[in-house]
């Protein structure tokens, strides 16, 4: 058969790769190979380096060129804008504790330091024009930093967005020094340098219509209604705004990645609530089509044989990597401001990946003259093995930390309520904390032997004594909105506790949280709800609010093997434990006997306590396990 007769031939083969590398990456967790690398390693094999058995043809050069705008996509949803703007709480400099602000000292640093290293290499003779090849090892690959932060679910955090916006920096910095010094070389100073200011205007003043356009009355309701089933207008919207700024930039003139990173920024900024959603679904169709082809690619246009004839080259290799890290890590030193030894040291592992920018730059720099054959080969060579030992460095330097560092759960707010729910979550035999301080109140009057703490939770201080570096769920209950909105952000930001639910009356401040990604409970609809289910649906309410008769709901994620797959009539759960509900993909599932449970789902569960208690652990023996660690460790 060959490829003319079957286009799809090549493709099949590239999709049959890109669903095989999660599966031998996860076999292979001692080397922690990032998927990513596994996909670029994959296409060498199979590529013109290699069994030669990927066929070019101009739709898998599209797919390739689409995949990579679309990780640049994805690279400006994921950005958190509201780090940008405020400094963060205990921040031993002020001056470096905003990311964007330490981002663009590292990338100064970085270009100065490249380009002594340049001039070095000028003076040995192997280099001609050393401030674009100063330029040149200045980028960093977002395409790598930022599948790798996904990898390892860091990208909500604070060291993990200052990674995002550091490799954002540089990949744009250096794509916009490159594109002014090649116009001032080839065409000297013209206005068409300025284009690059008309793409940004144009961004902000789509953001400014999105936002008036948000509050035409009964559109948000639209959306939702049609952002389901065969609508998926979010989704189909997304896409066809970051198609609409990519054709602009072409037309502009300007590298079109740019205009995909606005395009995400643009829904990042008005998609608030809906973001959680929508992130997820655009994530599937990148990640799971798209972004693996961009990086397979890569690996299959790999020339090695006509690198090895270069002795020139040969000898560039072992020099530009040295510098490049060199570099990084100097540059990264500031970090340290901010970050302990080892992610100040991580990062600079990471932000010494160089992949797609430094190729194309590299091309520019060959068509133009500045370059010859043998420093091209040895970049592309370079740019490859950064970003297969980058990821590695960083995992080395900062492995992923257990799941069971997670545990225990932080009730902000003193008097009836926090310490009525911290009674019935203690009967889930995991460690609760209430604190909070409530006009010289130390403890809660129901119960004597509740661990209280009295402080402020605002205090990076009082937080971190109560254990919020390692607590899996923060709820913020004072009867202050803005006291619990500066808790969840300083949760959510300086310690990382993945799950946060805040009380808010303010509309105001539930909007704020909302966009954090808090669950916001308003006590007026709660209470108003709770009386509506008592009037409509009495024995469900009196089912859960009587707790003399042990009945209860618990949430439990089905991580057993032996039940993945099974029909949910097939699973028999101990006592009267029973499924009352399932959660799969963010889409709540009604279940029967023909339901086929898939690992990850989120069971509700209903029956006694200690039939509950026996379901978690059959259902969730991972747990179960580190439950028992966490014991042992205490004991």
């Amino acid at each position: 058969m060959s490829h003319e007769e079957f286009p799809f031939l090549s493709l099949l083969l590239i999709t049959a790769l890109a669903a095989s590398v999660p599966l031998l990456a996860s076999r292979l967790k001692k080397l922690q190979l990032p998927i990513v690398v596994g996909e670029i390693i994959a296409g060498m094999i199979v590529g013109q380096s290699g069994l030669n058995l990927i066929e070019p043809s101009q739709a898998l050069e599209f797919l390739t060129i689409f995949g990579f705008t679309y990780l640049m996509f994805i690279s400006g949803l994921e950005v958190d804008f509201s780090i940008l703007t405020g400094n963060t709480a205990g921040s031993s400099n002020r001056r470096l504790s905003n990311p964007l602000t330490l981002s663009l000292v590292v990338f100064a640093v970085t270009v100065v330091l490249s380009l002594a290293a340049a001039l070095g290499l000028q003076t040995l003779g192997l280099i001609q024009e050393p401030f674009m090849i100063a330029l040149i090892l200045s980028t960093t690959s977002l395409g790598i930093v930022v599948p790798v932060l996904k990898e390892r679910q860091m990208m909500t955090g604070r060291y993990g967005q200052t990674l995002l916006i550091s490799s954002l920096v540089a990949d744009f910095g250096t794509l916009i020094l490159i594109t002014f010094y090649i116009v001032v070389i080839s065409q000297g100073w013209t206005p068409e340098v300025l284009l690059i200011l008309l793409l940004l205007a144009i961004f902000a003043a789509v953001v400014r219509v999105g936002r008036i356009v948000a509050k035409i009355p009964g559109l948000p309701r639209l959306i939702t209604e049609l952002s389901h089933a065969t609508a998926q207008i979010q989704v189909r919207g997304a896409m066809a705004l970051m198609v609409a700024f990519i054709a602009l930039s072409q037309w502009l003139g300007i590298e079109m990645i740019l205009g995909a990173f606005l395009a995400g920024a643009v829904i990042s900024l008005l998609a608030q609530r809906e973001s959680s959603q929508l992130r997820m679904k655009m994530d599937a169709m990148g990640f799971g089509f798209f972004i693996p082809i961009f990086f397979i690619m890569v690996g299959v246009q790999f020339d090695l044989p006509s690198l090895l004839t270069s002795s020139q080259a040969m000898l560039l290799v072992p020099l530009l990597l040295a510098i490049i890290y060199a570099v990084r890590f100097g540059a990264t030193l500031f970090y340290r401001f901010q970050f302990s030894w080892s992610e100040t040291f991580a990062a600079g592992g990471l932000l010494s990946a160089q992949l797609s920018l430094i190729v194309a730059a590299a091309a520019i720099a060959l068509e133009m003259g500045i370059i010859n054959e043998a420093i091209n080969a040895a970049i592309i060579l370079v740019a490859i093995v950064t970003c297969i030992a980058s990821p590695l460095i960083f995992n080395r330097l900062l492995p992923p930390q257990v799941d069971d560092a997670r545990r225990g759960i932080i009730i902000v707010g003193l008097g009836e309520m926090p310490t009525l729910l911290a009674e019935r979550l203690l009967k889930a035999d995991e460690p609760v904390t209430v604190v909070g301080f409530d006009r010289g109140r130390k403890r809660p009057t129901r119960r004597q032997d509740l661990p209280v703490i009295a402080g402020d939770p605002t205090n990076p201080e009082v937080l971190a004594g109560v254990g919020a570096a390692s607590a899996r769920a923060l709820i913020a209950m004072s009867t202050y909105d803005d006291l619990n909105l500066a808790t969840c952000r300083l949760a959510r930001k300086t310690f990382g506790i993945p799950q946060l639910v805040a009380q808010a009356s303010d509309p105001d401040v539930a909007a704020k949280l909302l966009t954090m990604d808090v669950r916001v409970v308003q006590p007026q609809l709660a209470t108003v709800l709770a009386l509506q289910g008592a009037l409509n649906f009495p024995a469900a309410f009196d089912l859960l609010a009587d707790q003399e008769d042990g009945v209860e709901i618990r949430e439990v994620e089905l991580n057993s093997p032996r039940w993945d797959g099974q029909l949910l009539r097939r699973v028999l759960l101990p006592g009267d434990a029973l499924v009352m509900g399932l959660r799969r993909s963010g889409e709540v599932l009604v279940p029967h006997g023909d339901t086929r449970l898939k690992q990850g789902d989120l069971l509700m569960l209903i029956g006694h306590e200690a039939s509950l208690q026996q379901a978690v652990n059959q259902l969730d023996p991972l747990a179960e396990m580190q439950r028992i660690a966490h014991r042992t460790h205490l004991n």
